[in-house]
């Protein structure tokens, strides 16, 4: 049997991905010298990824990407990147108690992170317990994988811009690539800049907050680490209470920010540009924007009436009733519709009719084009305008009824795609459900928390429900079920086809 996908050249740039994962590593180098903490799990990883990138990299001297070689490219660098991502884990915890000394815990740490899914195994979460560079390892692992790496490195290296926007595609989340330029290579340049500006604002105003007084435990440190998992939507947080270790202003500071790591990044490069109107005109913009404000508005009645838990057991700076109600309602809605996962308030031990809220505000999404997880705005309007149309065509057969977003007409295939993407991300995620409840049943109570497990890390969200919950950890989880959260939390970042394509025959031989 003759393979007709050339694994050779994919693998070989796959080497280049990992080389040149060497220079982020010199941030926490950095952070470790400041504090005067061990550098050597960094330089030794360093040292790892250069000899294993170069070795890779001699399979291929001159690699050509078609469409397959593309996909296992995509695929094999993030298991790849998070691989390596977990090496400083497992040496900064080598002879110790850490969790994360552990391979597993470790590529499930390094995973989360990467996938931007910030799910946790740490059973504690303290800068007193892990070091300083460590935990900003871990915190700027989300915003590398937030844009996207294989973004990155089409953006910085000639050699892939050729297959740039094939690359671009298979990683990028949702069901189109919106070129911004005739070049692929400037167009992901673009969407590093600008998400790169929208990082540095946010440390800026986090940190001048801390200046002014206004955020006495924001410090540069604090205001660095949250601006690296914020806008990648992350949600890794150095504070083992997440964003309730902080004041009102701050935790008010955060939602907008959110609410922008949602939406399509290139709306924003229009809006520089000077065409304002994008936003105003763009469907998915406002379908998003549409649900954030209804599921906000929803769950703020059901706190200010009491239908949730007390004020006093909502966690974070309690400024009178209303003010509260509204602050963990927009809070917690922009944290897991946008799948970044910070927190303000334990929500896991809210009322049936709080959780039900979320659990609807989970599946949602971000737009496409943004840093945000799970199905995707766009995706519910094209399936909801499907099934509307298929109500309509039943009784009118001879009808023909396109499907119009944005006034303009989608295409069939198009459809077609976002149908079946839907049916296999729930048909995945329903299966992963029941494989972590039968596996994970000493732990598992409520079908409800197998359920937020399976959900959290196949769309990136993070935390669940139960002993899951915003200020809880996946540390108890057998060795199966972690390994099978891994695979979620890998699939779905790359939004499942271009990991499980390779899984199939005709993917090697036809």
């Amino acid at each position: 049997m003759r393979l007709r996908t050339d694994w050779r050249a994919s693998i070989a740039l796959v080497g280049t991905v990992i080389k040149y994962l060497s220079v982020p590593l010199l941030v926490p180098i950095v952070v470790a010298l400041v504090y005067s903490e061990p550098v050597f799990p960094f330089v030794a990883t360093i040292g790892l990824a250069i000899v294993v990138g170069f070795a890779l990299e001699r399979l291929s001297p001159v690699p050509d990407l078609q469409v397959r070689e593309a996909m296992l490219f995509v695929a094999i660098s993030w298991l790849a990147v998070a691989t390596v991502g977990a090496v400083p884990y497992i040496l900064a915890g080598w002879g110790t108690e850490s969790t994360l000394a552990n391979p597993v815990n470790a590529l499930f740490e390094s995973m989360s992170g990467f996938t931007t899914t910030g799910a946790t195994v740490l059973a504690e979460i303290s800068l007193d317990r892990h070091s300083h560079a460590v935990m900003m390892w871990r915190q700027l692992t989300q915003w590398l994988g937030g844009m996207g790496i294989i973004v990155l490195m089409v953006a910085i290296l000639p050699e892939l811009a050729v297959s740039g926007a094939q690359l671009v595609q298979s990683e990028a989340p949702g069901p189109e690539l919106q070129k911004l330029t005739p070049r692929i290579a400037e167009t992901a340049r673009i969407l590093w800049l600008v998400y790169f500006v929208f990082t540095l604002t946010f440390i800026t105003i986090l940190y001048g907050l801390h200046l002014v007084g206004m955020a006495p435990r924001m410090g540069l440190y604090n205001a660095i680490a949250h601006g690296f998992t914020a806008l990648p939507t992350g949600g890794f947080s150095p504070e083992a209470d997440s964003v309730a270790a902080f004041s009102a202003i701050v935790q008010w500071t955060f939602v907008p920010f959110m609410i922008v790591a949602g939406t399509n990044f290139a709306l924003f490069w229009h809006v520089f540009s000077g065409e304002r109107h994008r936003f105003v005109r763009n469907s998915e913009f406002r379908a998003y924007i549409g649900a954030i404000t209804a599921l906000t508005a929803v769950l703020a009645g059901i706190l200010y009436t009491g239908a949730a838990p007390p004020l006093s057991e909502l966690g974070g700076v309690t400024d009178g009733v209303f003010e509260n109600s509204l602050r963990q309602s927009s809070f917690q809605i922009a944290s897991l519709l946008t799948s970044t996962g910070y927190a303000t308030s334990n929500f896991a031990e809210w009322s049936s009719t709080g959780k039900i809220v979320l659990l609807f505000a989970m599946l949602v999404g971000g737009c496409a084009g943004s840093t945000g997880g799970g199905v995707k705005v766009v995706r519910w309007l094209i399936v909801f305008k499907f099934l509307r149309r298929e109500l309509f065509t039943a009784s009118h057969p001879e009808v023909v009824r396109p499907i119009r977003l944005g006034g303009n007409v989608v295409d069939e295939d198009a459809i077609r795609g976002v149908l079946g993407f839907t049916f296999l991300y729930l048909f995945i995620f329903a299966i992963a459900t029941l494989l972590i409840a039968l596996d994970a049943n000493h732990l598992v109570d409520t079908p409800l928390e197998a359920f937020s497990a399976s959900l959290a890390t196949i769309g990136n969200i993070g935390p669940g429900f139960g002993f899951l919950g915003p200020f809880g950890s996946y540390h108890e989880f057998p060795i199966g079920s972690k390994l099978l959260l891994i695979f979620l939390m890998w699939i779905g970042r790359l939004e499942i086809i271009p990991v499980l394509v390779m899984f199939t025959g005709g993917f090697w031989t036809r």
